[in-house]
Order: C-alpha cells, then sequence, then structure tokens
C-alpha cells in the first residue's frame, strides 16, 4: 500500500496545484521543508490534537536504499505526523467500527526535485468524510503558510 501511494504521488508531482491521485492528495508549498513541517505541527497542534509520532520517511528510505540494492534517492526529505482526534474518531467509529483501522490519522511533508508538499491520505467512504475534512482543512492551512 505504501508504495503504491508513494507511486501515484511521484507520478503527479509535475502539477503546481493541489493534485489528488487516488490515495493521497498534496499542496505545493512555498518555502523550506522545515518551514513545511512547522507549519503542519502548528496547524494539528492549535486545533487541540496532539502528535503521537513522527515517522522521518526520508531519512529511512536515504539510509536504507544500499541495502536494498538502490541508488535512487526518492525524497530530500520526508515526514509523516501521526495524530488522533477524540471527538471525530468516536463519531467515525460509531458509525463503523472498523474505521479503527485508519487510525491515526496522518499528514506528510515531503521534498523532492520538484519543490515541498504537503498532503493527506484520502478516506472515500462515507463514515470518514469527518476525518478527511480535517485532513483537508490542516494540509490546506499548513499549505498557506
Amino acid at each position: 500500500m505504501r508504495n503504491r501511494v508513494l507511486t501515484c504521488l511521484a507520478a503527479g508531482l509535475i502539477q503546481a496545484t493541489p493534485m489528488q491521485a487516488q490515495d493521497a492528495t498534496v499542496y505545493p508549498f512555498e518555502g523550506t521543508f522545515e518551514d513545511a513541517t512547522f507549519a503542519v505541527e502548528n496547524a494539528i497542534v492549535g486545533r487541540g490534537l496532539v502528535i503521537d509520532y513522527v515517522s522521518h520517511v526520508g531519512e529511512m528510505l536515504n539510509r536504507t536504499g544500499s541495502d536494498v540494492g538502490s541508488t535512487t534517492q526518492i525524497f530530500k526529505a520526508a515526514d509523516a505526523y501521526l495524530f488522533c482526534s477524540a471527538v471525530v474518531s468516536r463519531e467515525v467509529m460509531e458509525a463503523d467500527k472498523l474505521n479503527v483501522t485508519h487510525c491515526p490519522y496522518s499528514v506528510f511533508v515531503f521534498e523532492d526535485e520538484t519543490g515541498v508538499q504537503i498532503g493527506h491520505r484520502n478516506f472515500p467512504s462515507a463514515t470518514m468524510q469527518k476525518v478527511q475534512a480535517l485532513l483537508v482543512d490542516i494540509s490546506q492551512e499548513a499549505a498557506a503558510n
């Protein structure tokens, strides 16, 4: 699944407007990777949410590339911010308890040769639209900073 999302993202990064792949939407960020991560952190924490974990995906890929026989640098940097909302999570899980599979939620930031992008996974199911709206709001707020 993770490879499919990355492939979808990489295929559409030439666009300068928000891009929607099958599994994710990305927004261009005018600034540095560090500024983008700061904006994402502020957008999450500013809603009273707690960041549970920051996954340093870019560092891991850069560190392990040679171990798996690759010389391709996918990202200059990439982080994923994992968090949850008690209010939104309760609502979507009361609608369908199997929505637990989507928790925690994440917003990601990456930098590659095209620039810095902020994005989130898409949830097409009706019961996950509250989460979808939350992720869109956080990503758009961060991208606008």
